[in-house]
């Protein structure tokens, strides 16, 4: 039942002209940041210290933060609107040739990104451009959202390896084949992440992107999809990063990944009305710390 009644809301979603897309999605956004209290808090208590702004300011940015995500909601359900021939008019990308080169290597890409802009949509810049992407995504509570989610995606022509599978083996294959691996790097890492500063305050950090860089030797490339004044869409391909052995695999794959931590971060300060604010980034407090070795 509701699988359908969302089917059917990308449908009408779909009827709409992109600018009256973008003028519900301010509605929306504006609606939520009023009505759900707990997260808007949270969003604010959080980009305070982390931006050494006021709250006057915060909750401005918040609120526009809101108007954003719910754009990139309504984004996700009009996603089978895009094909080859017509994604140009919504997304424009910058250096896709740095993608072409990093491919051209052999060994797959790792792509880091985060919770940045409509991140769906940064796949769709790549397949429909002819390139093979792959995730790892997180089942969502209800398996109904997860299967709304998975039958958009394979619009764009996205394979997903769903978390809690042997999404990792499929991964691993994947990058062999040498095609695109995705990693939203910007969640928290649990007891056995990289505790490493972000924002200003220490973080839990996932380390997959480190650590599949480096067992299969793949270039990682930062990509990330911002939203422009217009409403649509520039997606930003950074120089290419290469995992350095030196040895010591616990202490390479940490400077790997706090490397990739301060670009994430540089990006959300660039941009900080088009981050999750209220997601519970820092959850895991440093002194849960697993102590282990990365093993690859």
């Amino acid at each position: 039942m509701l699988y359908n009644a969302l089917m059917i809301f990308s449908r009408l979603v779909r009827l709409l002209p992109y600018d009256a897309l973008l003028f519900l999605g301010r509605i929306l956004g504006n609606l939520y940041y009023l009505l759900i209290k707990k997260q808007r808090e949270r969003a604010v208590s959080q980009m305070m210290p982390a931006l050494q702004i006021s709250e006057d300011e915060a909750r401005k940015l918040v609120r526009e933060s809101f108007v954003n995500l719910a754009r990139n909601v309504l984004d996700i359900f009009y996603m089978p609107n895009l094909n080859e021939k017509n994604f140009s008019k919504y997304i424009k990308i910058d250096h896709l040739e740095r993608m072409k080169d990093a491919l051209a290597e052999g060994h797959g890409v790792v792509v880091l990104t985060g919770h940045v802009g409509t991140w769906e949509w940064l796949s769709a810049a790549f397949t429909l451009n002819g390139l093979p992407v792959t995730a790892i995504a997180k089942l969502q509570p209800n398996q109904e959202y997860s299967r709304v989610l998975d039958d958009l995606r394979a619009t764009i022509h996205v394979e997903i390896f769903n978390r809690g599978t042997s999404e990792l083996l499929s991964a691993g294959r994947a990058l062999k084949k040498g095609k695109i691996l995705g990693f939203l790097a910007d969640q928290d890492g649990g007891p056995g992440g990289a505790f490493i500063e972000f924002l200003g305050k220490i973080a839990s950090t996932p380390m997959g992107p480190a650590v599949f860089s480096k067992k299969f030797h793949s270039p990682v490339l930062p990509a990330f999809i911002i939203r422009q004044p217009d409403g649509r869409h520039l997606v930003k391909i950074l120089p290419v990063m290469h995992f350095e052995d030196t040895g010591d695999t616990d202490g390479d794959l940490f400077r790997f990944t706090e490397k990739m931590t301060k670009i994430l971060e540089e990006v959300i300060r660039e941009n900080p009305t088009q981050w999750l604010w209220f997601q519970k980034r820092w959850n895991t407090p440093p002194e849960m710390k697993k102590e282990k070795h990365h093993t690859v």
